[in-house]
């Protein structure tokens, strides 16, 4: 495993890790917002974003994409077309990128390790969701009806909890409101 010293990517070949080395070079960087990319082909279609350019179109639901490597994709949401299959359970999947993700289910694989507690996970995402939850004080998402700010959106908060903010203040507050006393 080849691990980049500047940010938390990992990779299986030394290959792959010196594609990944042009980024944080600045090699290839666009002069239009700065982001810098791995390659001259990647920095090229990257361009497309900034000129809106979508050259590759979907011949079902005329779709249009920025690469055909993306049509390509696109095209096994019509297809239902999963051509890659895991060879230890029955999960089949319409990328690549997905499978490799699958497989660390199998072998058990947390490339993703926290910096601050030494937790580790098997996603990017889940280390990033990790450090903000546990890590940052930021609170992005504030309550509708008082203001107060939270760490995780409402909904998903509604997911996770058996009783939300809302339900516990403000709908306790409307339920007296609305309530008809009998005397």
């Amino acid at each position: 495993m080849y691990s980049c010293t500047q940010c938390e990517k990992h990779y299986s070949f030394q290959r792959d890790m010196s594609v990944h080395m042009n980024i944080h070079s600045g090699r290839y960087k666009c002069r239009e917002c700065g982001n810098c990319c791995n390659s001259s082909s990647a920095l090229a279609v990257h361009r497309r974003s900034h000129s809106g350019e979508k050259p590759f179109e979907c011949t079902v639901c005329s779709k249009r994409f920025t690469t055909s490597g993306d049509l390509v994709n696109h095209s096994r949401i019509h297809s239902g077309q999963k051509p890659y299959k895991c060879h230890l359970c029955d999960k089949a999947f319409s990328k690549s990128g997905h499978l490799n993700t699958h497989m660390r289910v199998h072998n058990g694989e947390k490339p993703y390790t926290c910096s601050l507690c030494d937790k580790s996970f098997s996603q990017s995402s889940n280390l990033q969701r990790h450090k903000r939850l546990v890590h940052s004080n930021s609170r992005p998402y504030d309550c509708p009806y008082c203001g107060k700010l939270f760490k995780i959106h409402m909904f998903v908060f509604t997911l996770m909890q058996s009783r939300t903010h809302v339900d516990t203040v403000h709908m306790v507050l409307e339920d007296m409101i609305n309530s008809k006393y009998i005397c």
